[in-house]
């Protein structure tokens, strides 16, 4: 009994570690909601639901057509990189779907910050701008695929085209929402030190704006992540989606479960890089 109840201790004194909140650090009021790391509690998670599915399929609970195992996947992830599949080897799709999500989040970026900056600090560009993209926004891409159809083909034009809509109108209101979360008197103030409008709105309104505007690069990334699939959907002849897509034809599950851990994990590595570049751009955010 004592050995078991050791066994317990450790066991308890091991997730209590892993589930702890942690020592509090300086200037941080006990208690404060979301404070301390969940980095470890994030691992445990994941290696649990890994074990889960291999533990599940290995006992045969789930036929192999509706979840194939872990080592499945990782074979089929092995042939498909060097082998071609659906016409490309999986290089060539990620290649592919690299940069139209890509492409289309840097043209976002270049007109749709700057859009939603400008309906946040002038009422002219707020009535011109604010009909047409609260309009098309409720709207899913799949609704608008076939006009971009007729109007542009089906090349990568048309492709990119649709992502960047599905990007477009968050990023922009994400920009205008910080644009309004400046405060009065940050701006009263920097027009009292002798600051013209334009430096104000740099140094004042755009700065302060970062967080949101980041906030909104983030969201608009997985927008562009759920509308590739639907833009592979015609005529593509490589790309993660499409290769997804012609394996579901076929039955092929664990290509279809491989394309989705592909984007998924690549879309998590881009959100942690603009994690850490939220860090780097807006040290303050949550300590104001």
């Amino acid at each position: 009994m004592s050995v078991t109840n050791s066994i317990k201790e450790v066991s308890i004194k091991n997730l209590s570690k892993i589930f702890g909140r942690g020592a509090v650090k300086p200037g941080e009021s006990y208690g404060a909601p979301g404070i301390g790391s969940s980095t470890a509690i994030s691992v445990f998670t994941s290696i649990t639901l890994i074990f889960l599915w291999w533990f599940i399929t290995n006992m045969g609970w789930i036929e192999p057509l509706f979840l194939p195992t872990p080592e499945a996947v990782l074979k089929k992830f092995a042939d498909v990189s060097s082998e071609e599949f659906a016409g490309s080897t999986l290089w060539g799709h990620t290649k592919a779907s690299l940069f139209r999500v890509f492409g289309s989040f840097f043209l976002a970026c270049v007109t749709a910050i700057p859009v939603g900056i400008a309906m946040g600090v002038n009422r002219i560009f707020r009535g011109i701008f604010d009909p047409p993209i609260e309009f098309y926004r409720p709207i899913p891409p799949l609704g608008y695929l076939p006009l971009t159809i007729i109007w542009l083909g089906i090349d990568d034009v048309q492709k990119i085209t649709l992502i960047y809509l599905a990007v477009f109108a968050p990023m922009a209101l994400s920009a205008r929402a910080g644009v309004r979360s400046v405060t009065i008197e940050q701006i009263q103030m920097a027009y009292s030190l002798g600051a013209s409008r334009g430096q104000v709105i740099w140094h004042v309104i755009v700065k302060g704006a970062m967080p949101e505007i980041i906030t909104g690069m983030r969201i608009g990334i997985g927008f562009g992540w759920t509308t590739l699939v639907a833009a592979e959907m015609v005529a593509a002849e490589a790309g993660i989606g499409h290769m997804v897509l012609s394996a579901a034809e076929f039955l092929v599950t664990d290509v279809v479960i491989m394309g989705i851990f592909v984007i998924g994990a690549i879309a998590y590595m881009f959100d942690l890089f603009m994690r850490f570049i939220e860090r780097k751009v807006v040290p303050w955010k949550g300590k104001m």
